[in-house]
């Protein structure tokens, strides 16, 4: 009966080791790093740069799989890569080339943040005409497999009233 009872022992200590264990590792996971406000900030310096290159390819892989799309000048919903890779390559004829006016940060954990606000773009046409589009955007950045992607990028021009 002893040798009984020592095996129910060492299976209650052996199940206690496990949920201590899960215990720790969700302990660690609390104590995650949260992002700072630059490194997000930070993110839409690496889509700007990508604008840069003005690869429609180099732009998408900064979103998610299954990221969603409101682009600013197009009124459909780019829910795929090949429809987001569709509207990069038409928006960046335009060399386009952003800058921030005004924004607002809100880290929601350590694996995910908004960054909303308004933002100007300055176009180049194909005859070196310059305008400047104003626009009101928001990016939801999630990180995945240790990699910040857009998971929703939502753009409009800013109302004329």
């Amino acid at each position: 009966m002893g040798r009984h009872t020592y095996a129910a022992g060492a299976a209650v200590t052996t199940v206690a080791v496990l949920f201590a264990g899960t215990g720790a590792a969700q302990a660690s996971d609390h104590r995650a790093r949260v992002p700072s406000e630059r490194e997000i900030r930070e993110l839409f310096d690496r889509w700007n740069a990508a604008l840069g290159t003005l690869d429609a390819n180099r732009v998408a892989d900064l979103y998610a799989p299954d990221a969603v799309l409101l682009p600013t000048v197009s009124a459909e919903i780019r829910k795929t890569r090949a429809a987001r890779i569709d509207y990069f390559k038409h928006f960046l004829e335009n060399k386009p080339v952003g800058r921030i006016q005004e924004r607002v940060i809100n880290i929601l954990n350590r694996n995910s943040a908004i960054d909303t606000g308004l933002y100007q773009f300055t176009l180049t046409d194909k005859h070196g005409h310059r305008s400047k589009v104003d626009a009101r955007y928001t990016f939801v950045y999630k990180k995945r497999d240790g990699r910040w992607l857009i998971i929703n990028h939502h753009s409009s021009k800013v109302p004329t009233e």
